[in-house]
């Protein structure tokens, strides 16, 4: 299993020295990704909240192997051919490093802010999904020599699942209990062989939303929430259910030394696969991920 790790966007890490420390850290010591999600408040009243795409820009301006991913963007917000030229542009831009993850999690204030309603999702998504097949189509004049970037899509209902099975590349569940992720991952795959796909060419890639205490969390614990060592359970429970890669985000306001901190303990402690060097990346960077003597050398 892959770990990717969460880009710094919101909050008090709103700003380009940390989104620049965030990005070349998670290349030096190894991480597969770096991931941005959308919201429109930062998730909490008052924090601030870089634009995605802006953010994963200047990332992969200062990268040149970490694979870049969005988990996810909310597609319903945006015109979808506007949106798959902002992709297309942010793919060719990072020399092909970027992975799609689309979905439909938005608050009722944010819907209202952008003038999207709650009914119109699906199929808005859907449209979305339409116009970026045909941008990366072979036949397109735009960038008609690259391959389409994979796309995942974040769903939990039957009509969401069914939409992963048809029309993505993988499933980016966020907000599950571990112990569902299996089953749903095996429903995943079978409705792909049954749309006619082989689902071996899926992957499972699960955004780890942590959570973490000081003291041990005892009783019905939620996913990713207690001490650095349950979390890290978690995450190793995470691939053994099935997936391919797991992205650490963690939750709350925390300083950019605090968020490497945790991630590399918790790579640590899990049995991970080093992502492989890209063509034309420098070998002499360190290809396994992080030891706590690398950490202290993270740049702030």
């Amino acid at each position: 299993m892959r770990l990717g790790v969460s880009l710094a966007q919101t909050g008090r890490l709103a700003d380009p020295a940390s989104v620049r420390s965030a990005a070349t850290a998670a290349e030096q010591v190894g991480y597969a990704s770096v991931w941005v999600h959308d919201r429109l408040d930062g998730g909490r009243a008052g924090d601030a909240s870089l634009d995605p795409l802006c953010a994963l820009s200047y990332a992969a301006a200062v990268t040149s192997r970490v694979r870049l991913g969005t988990s996810v963007l909310v597609a319903p917000w945006y015109r979808p051919a506007l949106l798959a030229r902002s992709l297309a542009s942010l793919d060719v831009l990072s020399d092909g490093r970027l992975t799609i993850g689309l979905g439909l999690d938005a608050t009722p204030a944010e819907l209202a802010a952008v003038g999207v309603d709650d009914a119109e999702l699906g199929r808005r998504l859907d449209d979305a999904l339409d116009v970026i097949g045909r941008t990366w189509d072979p036949g397109h004049d735009e960038h008609p020599a690259r391959p389409r970037p994979p796309i995942l899509l974040a769903a939990s209902t039957p009509e969401g699942l069914d939409r992963v099975a048809r029309r993505a590349d993988g499933w980016n569940p966020a907000g599950l209990p571990i112990e569902q992720l299996g089953p749903l991952w095996a429903r995943v795959r079978d409705l792909a062989a049954r749309h006619g796909r082989d689902p071996d060419a899926l992957e499972l890639v699960v955004r780890a939303d942590l959570r973490i205490t000081d003291q041990p969390l005892e009783g019905d614990r939620p996913a990713y929430a207690g001490t650095v060592e349950q979390v890290a359970a978690d995450v190793a429970d995470t691939g053994r259910a099935g997936a391919h890669e797991t992205i650490l985000c963690l939750q709350g306001d925390h300083g950019l030394d605090t968020a490497l901190d945790v991630y590399a303990r918790i790579a640590e402690a899990v049995d991970v696969t080093p992502p492989p060097l890209q063509a034309g990346a420098d070998p002499a960077l360190p290809a396994g991920l992080p030891a706590r003597r690398e950490r202290r050398l993270a740049p702030r």
